[in-house]
């Protein structure tokens, strides 16, 4: 059930305005190439959203929400992991969870194939295997295909809300089209 104070989503729905969203001083980050490369993917998909650009950059789940007027949980935070296999090669792993949540790594590693442990990921990482960087990471628009997991907790929400491709860039969307945009596998990650 979609609450009062929010529009049902149509093929030609307006977003509501964000506080503290796009403003003429606000750079129109749409063709950037990060950004570009998400709407690519999405639109794929069949999905075509509406990038919203805030005024700062949003490096965490907290500062997208306080931009967005919206809850820590309502923020699919991507989180880029090194995922270890026991023959010692490594791997990304990204686990979209609810801003709310810190992940459990060792207990979403017993639930990701072929992986032994999983480490926080660094920024030189997170960038050579998704071309994001920190703070920008979407779920969708990699170099290069990083297996995904979505935190079940984010289906508690009519909308979420994701990085697209710059840090001072999101998108709205929901959690069952976050599964299906990504190919993602839905578990607990806390």
């Amino acid at each position: 059930m979609v609450p009062p104070d929010m529009p049902e989503v149509a093929a030609d729905f307006a977003l509501p305005p964000v506080p503290g969203a796009t403003s003429k001083a606000a750079p129109d980050l749409t063709n950037h190439a990060g950004v570009q490369r998400v709407l690519a993917a999405l639109a794929v998909q069949h999905v075509t959203p509406e990038v919203v650009t805030l005024p700062d950059a949003v490096r965490t789940a907290q500062a997208a929400a306080d931009a967005l007027g919206i809850t820590p949980g309502e923020i699919a935070n991507s989180l880029v992991f090194r995922g270890t296999c026991a023959s010692g090669g490594v791997s990304p792993v990204l686990v979209l969870t609810s801003g709310a949540h810190r992940v459990d790594v060792v207990k979403v590693a017993d639930l990701v194939d072929e992986v032994a442990r999983l480490d926080r990921a660094d920024a030189d990482f997170v960038r050579d295997t998704t071309g994001f960087a920190i703070g920008g990471v979407a779920p969708v628009g990699h170099t290069q295909q990083v297996p995904t997991y979505v935190d079940v907790s984010l289906s508690r929400y009519p909308y979420v809300w994701a990085a697209a491709g710059h840090s001072h860039t999101v998108f709205r969307t929901t959690y069952e089209e976050l599964l299906r945009v990504t190919g993602g596998r839905a578990i607990e990650v806390a």
